[in-house]
């Protein structure tokens, strides 16, 4: 079944098919009522009209719904459930997401299914569809669902952990999906990932498809779906995250509502945990659920976690926030009893209340939740960024699996081994006291070599595996079984190896291995794996009827014979191998065979556990590393154990051999160039090694190079180097050091060595006057078995044996160098009797050469002779001395094919053929000998074998290059000449088909009767090849024209004028092209092998010198005497040849043999360190340890920067409360003062009545006393709070700015009638009074508090308006300084004065304090500038801010010293700005107004005014400001509007008409900027504008009372680009084009909802912008201002507008041709917002969209 059917088989999709209104509307219509179609909502969140097939049956069926609802159905009325009212189809939305956007493309497959989907066919979905591998962990995020900000570090050190938890143990990340909230800080993670590495981590989004923005475009069966990121401003839905690889769509039918995938996503988490985790380990893949912030819902998540069966581990982020923050610290406060400590549970109550807003009941249910979660506590892990282990995330995510799983220590183990995390098992697994098994260590090793991981592997061998105990031949059979990619190679081999098909469960055998590791190695090497001893070990372990892939019938028991089995001759064993590579089957001796030699055979103890074992077991493993394209495992097998160098070499000519079988393999692939990779990486080792040891010890790194291999064929470092063909290794100066000294031989002589030996070759007594080496000195020379025989049985000299190997080693040292230097000399001195000097000078190798040298020089001169002078019938002597030299070669050459190396026939044969020389001299041999033959005959027969001679001589001449090769000089040109022969057939190939191609034709044109004969080849070829030189046969060009000729009159004939054609093509490609093509290949050659001609020389000088080292003592044709005293010598039997004698060995003790692995070991060990200093000590590595630094140092600085910021704004709050304190304490002493004095004053008065009365009473009649007339109260008038302001609102607002002089005149109110408390902007406030009944004194004191609703709701109530009013004509007004807490912002001031006190008390509002002063005259005209500016900072000098506490203690000594300090100038104002709800994606955020206003002060600059069809405008100057909401001392612009425009309105908006206007003025350029921002965001950059929009403030004028826009002034051109009714400019320009196709995009991405028209700015920055919205011109709910002319403006505009080239770069379509209208895009639009709330009840539902308009905004 394909995969499109499959999934649409198995998956489903839900759709709701019966409406269920969500309102009580008692509206009754038709069926097919348009009203109820798109206004009314269902309950699965879909308008009547969105529902999927809506058709007139539908239509009853929800009008039959409709009149139901007049009946009272009661509590049991139908709820819409998803079972009942939806039904399944098949899906129709799976493929792969294209995210648009961005300067990256990302993709990410995707499918749509039910809420109900079986969560095994999820999973094979996700591992056999999309092609994913089943994870190692699956770590569910949950969190909060809407955005909210994480602290930078916090944010780094998360994402990051998580990232690497993913990558290093293959894990699969599941969130919710869409680009909110937690999810999106994991795909910012993703993509910091993302931006560095190429790998893809899995990282599944689980998402209701409900909830997702421009879904439809998903739909479709197997697609590339484009999907736009961009969020629509006017929706409610979200985008999916773009960093996500996955998504999983989970349909329950519903729309604009979470939940359907909660449960999917749990049995998905369950269905998943129930796999292996690895096809070797039984666990199931582990749960960890990870916590970000996140709400109640979240913290519900957890228990359900905790409760699962079996449970899973919760890890909780700390510092992220709420529902996080909360579970860690109950999680820490929670003692181990599961209790509290006291006073806790009232703190933890308190947080949830504050958190999330819950009632008491509700915060009681959720602390117990919390507590039933706190039973599980162990499960639960708190990931603190500071704490003091300074762990990651991935550590603690891994640790708590760990901790969740309650495993044993080897479970433990074999999960962070298939993690990949040896950091985990190296912390968590091997500490103190968990006990491993033995056996348990031995299977975690086998499955981390199957599984490939060296760590693990280096981590179990540092805690106690020994791998001599675990490497058993089982296990290497197993791990050469391993099915995994990296072995597809072996089984290719073996195939090869075995010449026929094999099954494909074919299980690989170790014989199976050894053939294919020798067939790999070449030549005559011999693995140990096919030998006999290792074939019964072999066979007794697997049962006598074992066999390699084939069946053969059983024999006897080996088990009963054993004692029978015992090594064979090795010629016995070499007739049996060609059967066996046949059958690769164990061998099986005759126990007949075997009983005869029972006495010399060695017997092998299968029964021994020790035989079953490998002596180097890093050995076995190299091979195996190597075989299976392991490299890295390869690498740590060679740093340990023995032998370190032959490893090397044996896997660099290993992985050459592979590179070579996989290059001739058909299936083109880079495996070649990867294993060539390989083998240059072991062959460096190689040299690197040579070169460490040769620095050490010259002697030692010698003895390295030729001591014998018995784990290795026997063979040397040498000899696998050159079968490696490792020429920087043969070319190092150790090896050729070595070569000389083996050249030598026991010679010791350096210079003008070819003269001395040639005259004592020539003069035998001068032998005897050269001088040799001594015994010690021939230490480190390989020399053949015999040779050691025969120096061994020499008594008069010291054995070979008591030489210390490491006597030129303690020479170079210092304590030792005397010594050593008298044991030398005493050596040299030593003289060799004649004998041995005779003998050692003929074994010399450049002896043998010289002495071969002057006989084939003789033998070529006879030879010359016999071919140049007549040859007899019978053979004269010369020629019999020719013949004898050439059969004694022969002998000499049967001899070095069968003799030279141990192995097979045909492996001999085979290496013998590999030389071209070996093959030059059988071919003149045969030839010779042919010759020979026929020269006995007669006539032609004699003839021919004179001809024979003749060119037989050639073979013989060519033969001298072999001994120009030994030259340092020609030797390199001897190399280059075969390597062009070798590299020039293909292009001779294309010359002879060239020369074909012609030849043919021209013979055919020119003789075209001729017949058939042989011939006619020759004819073809001759002549055009003999043209490449020159010879073009001028009379045969032109025949016609030489026609008078008689040899060529008879070939005019007709159609030869194509002759000349033909030749002058053929002249010109043959002699012009390819003769000057092969010159030019062969320059390119010459310089190739120039360039490395000395390294080939020194390569090719190995082979010369063991060809003469072995090579008998006499030269062709003496030494047929050799060979006959060979051929006697063996029947004698007097010497057996063993298999490991053939070629020179260094011969080693076993003590020796230590000692030199030993110093082996030091040097890899040495090289390692060296290695390890370069690498720390190179530029690249101290650059990036130099960047990590500098990035953790830039980190922790802006860690201390926030700290910083955070003590500065600490101390500021402390300083601000502080000097509050200080104010009310100095307001306190003044009232206690005051009310001293009054006391004071009431006791004096009291007294004076009293004594009035006293003396009345003595001398007056009593009477009724009148009482005193009250005293009259006198207020002092309301003072302005800043100075007095300047002509600056005269000319921008006419008479409007003295409507408040009324204020400065003196009005009585009475207490009662007195105001306490008027709001100011955006607060409210209560007022403290305190009024002293006999003094009349009025204090109030205000605070402010947030208010109900933010400004900007269509709230026309003076009373509840949070927006500031203009002062009434009371004694009240407000103060509000930047240094002001949050809760201290207003304050209400009353100045009471009592004219019958000595003096006035002023009580000022916070942070001011008090003074007192002689009494003054309240006077209209300076009143408000005899008093203190209060409510801004006093700055007596620029740039200087006073703290509270300064301000407090200057007013303090204003008491003593009155002075008036200077405000900064300007007229107050209060400044109020739109505030996003996501700063950094303004586009996706959400705008209010914010609550409270902040001061500042502005200075006019001129009376120009800047007037417009609507506004006026004036610039100013900001010279202080709260916060820098506007920035002092840059220029603003002040608008207003024109009293015409306001008089117009104020039939619309009764009351607050300015206030309104500018509002929507403010919010019309508000949308227009976030419409740039997603417009820069999807631009091409073929477009290099963006354009953007000034921010403006609503501001309030205090003197003036009145409501203005101001925002930045911009200088520069200013330029119109559209007017507000859609005409717009002719583009001239790339910036116009722009500008015009921004309005077009507009109209577009909001899907005809708005227009921005009236473009105007200077460049890109633009300003006072037209947002027309449909239907809403003159409106009373419009979002926009007055400039909006409706859907006039719209037809206007795409009636004029011209597309231009931003427009077709956008690909925006013809507005003249596109089919769809405003009005067919409400329902559009309302598929955009169906999930953002049900509708509202009739009647108010038409102010839906404004409002939720209102709400973006």
């Amino acid at each position: 079944m394909s995969q499109k059917s499959w999934i649409e088989n198995t998956f489903t999709k839900r759709e709701c098919v019966y409406i269920l209104p969500v309102s009580k509307d008692p509206h009754r219509c038709l069926p097919g009522c348009q009203i109820c179609q798109q206004l009314v909502r269902c309950c699965c969140g879909r308008l009547v009209r969105q529902h999927v097939g809506f058709t007139a049956s539908l239509a009853m069926k929800y009008s039959d719904v409709k009149l139901a609802e007049g009946v009272e159905l009661g509590p049991e009325q139908e709820e819409w459930s998803v079972e009942k009212h939806t039904e399944q189809s098949p899906t129709d939305a799976y493929g792969v997401i294209n995210f648009q956007g961005g300067s990256h493309s990302y993709r990410a497959k995707y499918v749509r299914l039910s809420h109900d989907s079986r969560p095994e066919a999820i999973l094979r979905l996700m591992l056999r569809e999309w092609q994913m591998e089943l994870p190692k962990i699956v770590i569910s995020v949950h969190g909060g669902i809407q955005n909210f900000d994480l602290h930078p570090r916090i944010k780094q050190v998360v994402g990051k952990g998580l990232i690497k938890a993913a990558v290093t143990t293959g894990a699969w990340i599941l969130t919710g999906g869409v680009n909110t909230g937690v999810a999106k800080h994991v795909g910012d993670a993703l993509k910091e990932h993302s931006s560095r590495s190429a790998r893809k981590i899995c990282t599944i989004g689980i998402a209701p498809w409900g909830v997702i923005e421009n879904r439809t475009d998903l739909i479709g069966r197997d697609v590339v779906a484009p999907y736009q990121t961009l969020l629509n401003p006017l929706s409610k839905l979200n985008v999916l995250n773009n960093l996500h690889s996955h998504f999983i769509l989970v349909d329950d039918g519903t729309v604009g509502k979470y939940g359907a995938e909660v449960n999917l996503r749990r049995e998905l988490e369950k269905h998943i945990n129930l796999q292996r985790i690895h096809a070797r380990i039984g666990q199931g893949v582990p749960v960890v659920a990870l916590i970000f912030e996140g709400g109640p819902n979240v913290i519900l998540t957890v228990l359900e976690y905790l409760q699962e069966s079996p449970p899973v581990p919760v890890v909780v982020c700390e510092g992220t926030g709420r529902a996080a923050d909360i579970l860690s610290y109950v999680h820490k406060q929670t003692e181990d009893d599961g209790g509290l400590p006291d006073g806790v549970e009232i703190d933890i109550l308190a947080t949830i209340k504050k958190t999330f807003n819950f009632s008491h009941n509700d915060a009681v249910h959720l602390f117990h939740t919390l507590m039933e979660c706190m039973k599980n506590k162990d499960l639960i892990t708190v990931f603190h960024v500071g704490s003091e282990d300074h762990q990651d995330i991935d550590v603690a995510i891994l640790k708590a699996l760990l901790k969740g799983t309650d495993a044993s220590a080897f479970d433990q183990l074999v999960l962070t081994l298939a993690w990949n995390r040896v950091d985990i098992a190296k912390d968590h697994v091997f500490v103190y006291g968990q006990k491993l098994l033995v056996d348990s260590l031995e299977q975690a090793m086998l499955d981390a070599l199957v599984m490939d991981r060296v760590d693990f592997v280096k981590l179990l061998i540092e805690n106690g595996v020994s791998m001599h105990r675990f490497l058993t031949i089982s296990h290497l059979e197993e791990l050469y079984n391993t099915k995994l990619p990296t072995n597809h190679t072996l089984f290719q081999l073996v195939r090869d190896v075995k010449q026929g098909n094999l099954p494909p469960n074919y299980k690989i055998t170790l014989i199976d291995v050894g053939l294919v590791i020798e067939y790999l190695m070449g030549g005559t090497y011999r693995c140990n794996y096919t030998r006999k001893r290792f074939r019964i070990i072999y066979n007794n372990l697997h049962g006598s009827s074992r066999r390699s892939g084939r069946t053969q019938p059983s024999g006897p028991s080996l088990r009963k014979t054993h004692e029978a089995f015992s090594m064979q001759a090795d010629k016995k064993e070499k007739t049996r191998h060609n059967h066996f590579i046949k059958t690769a089957q164990p061998y099986k001796p005759k126990v007949d065979d075997l009983q005869q030699k029972r006495s010399k055979e060695e017997v092998v103890d299968i029964d021994d556990p020790e035989t079953r074992r490998f002596p180097y077991p890093f050995n076995e493993l190299l091979v195996w590393a190597v075989l299976m394209k392991r490299q890295k495992m390869a690498l740590f097998f060679w740093q340990h154990g023995e032998e370190s160098m032959a490893k090397a070499l044996v896997a660099c000519r290993l992985c050459r051999a592979m590179c070579y079988e996989a290059k001739k393999s058909d299936v083109v692939d880079d495996t070649s160039e990867e294993l060539k990779k390989y083998s240059n990486e072991f062959g460096r080792l190689a040299v690197d090694l040579l070169e460490q040891s040769f620095r050490q010890d010259e002697t030692m790194a010698m003895k390295l190079l030729t001591y014998e291999l018995k784990n290795w064929s026997n063979s040397t470092c040498l000899k696998l180097a050159v079968s490696s063909r490792l020429r920087p290794f043969v070319a190092h100066t150790c090896t050729q050091m070595l070569l000389s000294d083996m050249w030598m031989g026991r010679l010791n002589m350096r210079k003008n060595s070819w003269y001395k030996v040639i005259l004592s070759i020539l003069v035998f007594p001068a032998i005897l006057m050269l001088e040799y080496k001594s015994k010690a000195e021939m230490a480190h020379i390989p020399q053949d078995a015999h040779q050691v025989s025969m120096e061994d049985s020499d008594h008069n000299l010291q054995r070979a044996d008591d030489i210390p190997m490491d006597v030129f080693k303690e020479a170079r040292m210092n304590e030792h160098v005397e010594i050593n230097n008298e044991a030398e000399v005493l050596m040299r001195s030593r003289r060799l009797p004649i004998t041995r000097k005779f003998h050692a000078f003929y074994l010399a190798p450049i002896v043998k050469f010289w002495t071969n040298t002057l006989f084939y020089l003789g033998f070529l001169m006879l030879y010359s002779y016999v071919v140049l002078v007549r040859l007899p019938l019978f053979p004269s002597p010369q020629e019999w001395v020719v013949i004898l030299y050439i059969f004694t070669s022969a002998i000499e050459k049967i001899r070095e094919m069968f003799m030279s190396e141990g192995g097979k026939i045909s492996q001999k044969i085979k290496v013998w053929f590999s030389d071209y020389f070996n093959i030059s001299d059988f071919i003149a041999i045969i030839m010779f000998f042919v010759g020979f033959g026929l020269r006995f005959g007669s006539g032609k027969v004699f003839i021919a074998g004179r001809i024979v001679y003749c060119l037989n001589i050639i073979f013989w001449y060519v033969r001298l290059l072999d001994f120009l090769a030994v030259n340092q000089q020609a030797g390199p040109y001897v190399m280059m000449i075969g390597k062009m022969v070798a590299n020039m057939f293909y292009i001779v190939v294309i010359m002879f088909v060239v020369l074909v191609t012609y030849g043919v034709p021209r013979k055919a044109i020119l003789y075209p009767n001729s017949d058939a004969e042989w011939s006619l080849i020759i004819d073809v070829l001759f002549q055009p090849y003999w043209m490449m030189y020159g010879e073009v046969y001028a009379y045969e060009i032109d025949v016609c024209s030489n026609s008078s000729e008689n040899p060529v009159k008879s070939l005019c004939a007709s159609g030869v004028w194509l002759t000349p054609a033909l030749q002058a093509v053929y002249l010109f490609i043959q002699y012009i092209l390819m003769v000057n093509l092969l010159i030019a290949f062969f320059n390119n050659v010459y310089l190739q092998v120039m360039s490395m001609s000395n390294l080939v020389w020194k390569y090719q000088r190995y082979h010369f010198i063991m060809a003469y080292h072995d090579k008998p003592v006499l030269p062709p044709p003496l030494i047929i005497f050799c060979h006959m005293a060979s051929f006697l010598n063996f029947l004698c039997k007097r010497r057996k040849k063993d298999s490991s004698a053939y070629g020179p060995k260094l011969f080693l003790t076993e003590e020796d043999q230590k000692k030199l692995h030993d110093f082996e070991e030091q040097c890899v060990e040495t090289y390692f360190h060296e290695k390890d200093d370069k690498f720390h000590s190179g530029s690249e590595e101290r650059i990036r340890l130099t960047s990590d630094r500098v990035e953790t140092m830039s980190i922790q600085l802006k860690e201390v920067g926030n700290r910083v910021n955070f003590i500065k704004r600490s101390l500021h709050s402390l300083d601000s409360q502080i000097g509050h304190l200080q104010d009310l304490s100095a307001l306190t002493v003044d009232t206690l003062k005051a009310l001293t004095a009054q006391r004071a004053s009431d006791a004096s008065k009291v007294h004076n009545q009293i004594t009035r009365e006293l003396s009345l009473s003595k001398n007056l009649v009593p009477g009724v006393v009148d009482p005193l007339p009250p005293s009259k109260a006198s207020v002092l008038p309301q003072r302005s709070i800043y100075p007095p302001p300047g002509h600056m609102a005269d000319s921008l607002f006419g008479g409007r700015a003295n409507e408040g002089a009324g204020l400065t005149g003196e009005i009585a109110l009475s207490p009662e009638k007195r105001p306490l408390f008027t709001p100011e902007a955006g607060s409210s406030g209560s007022a403290l009074e305190y009024t002293h009944e006999h003094a009349h004194t009025h204090v109030q004191l205000g605070s402010g508090s947030p208010p109900e609703k933010p400004v900007g709701q269509n709230n026309t109530s003076r009373k509840d308006s949070s927006l500031p009013k203009p002062p009434d004509a009371m004694a009240t007004f407000f103060v509000s300084t930047p240094t002001q807490p949050v809760g201290l912002r207003a304050h209400t001031l009353t100045h009471a004065v009592q004219t019958e006190q000595p003096h006035t008390s002023v009580e000022f509002g916070a942070f001011v304090g008090e003074y007192e002063r002689e009494e003054c005259d309240v006077d209209d005209d300076d009143g408000a500038g005899a008093g203190l500016a209060i409510g801004s900072p006093f700055k007596p000098m620029e740039g200087y801010q006073y703290s509270a506490v300064e301000r407090n203690n200057l007013m303090r000594l204003s008491q003593s010293i009155p002075f008036t300090p200077v405000p900064p100038r300007g007229e107050p104002v209060t400044v109020y700005r739109l505030e996003e709800s996501s700063p950094n994606s303004i586009n996706n955020s959400m705008s209010s107004w914010a609550q409270r206003g902040l001061c500042a002060k502005i200075e006019f600059l001129s009376k120009e005014e800047m007037g417009g069809g609507l506004r006026r405008a004036l610039k100013v100057l900001c010279t202080w400001s709260e916060y820098d909401v506007l920035k002092p001392g840059h220029l603003y612009i002040v608008k207003s509007f024109l009293p015409e425009v306001i008089n117009t309105w104020k039939s619309v908006y009764k009351e607050d008409t300015v206030l309104h206007l500018c509002l929507r003025e403010i919010q019309q350029q508000r949308a227009a900027q976030k419409l740039t921002f997603a417009f820069n965001q999807i631009r091409p950059k073929t477009i290099p504008y963006s354009p953007r929009f000034l921010e403006v403030f609503l501001l309030y004028c205090h003197s003036a009372g009145q409501w203005f826009a101001i925002e930045e002034c911009i200088t520069g051109e200013f330029r119109k680009f559209n007017n507000n009714n859609g005409d717009e400019i002719v583009p001239t320009n790339l910036l116009e084009e722009t500008m015009l196709a921004f309005s077009h995009w507009t109209y577009e991405f909001t899907r005809g909802e708005l227009l921005v028209l009236d473009l105007q700015g200077v460049g890109e920055i633009l300003t006072d912008p037209s947002v027309i919205k449909s239907g809403e011109k003159g409106s009373y709910d419009m979002v926009f201002g007055p400039a909006n002319l409706g859907d006039d403006a719209i037809r206007n505009f795409r009636t004029k507008h011209h597309c231009n080239s931003c427009c077709r770069k956008l690909k925006l379509p013809d507005l003249k041709r596109n089919d769809y209208t405003p009005e067919k895009v409400t329902l559009q639009q309302d598929d955009q917002t169906e999930g953002s709330s049900p509708s509202p009840p009739a009647g108010g539902s038409t102010k839906e969209p404004r409002q939720s308009m209102r709400l973006m905004l």
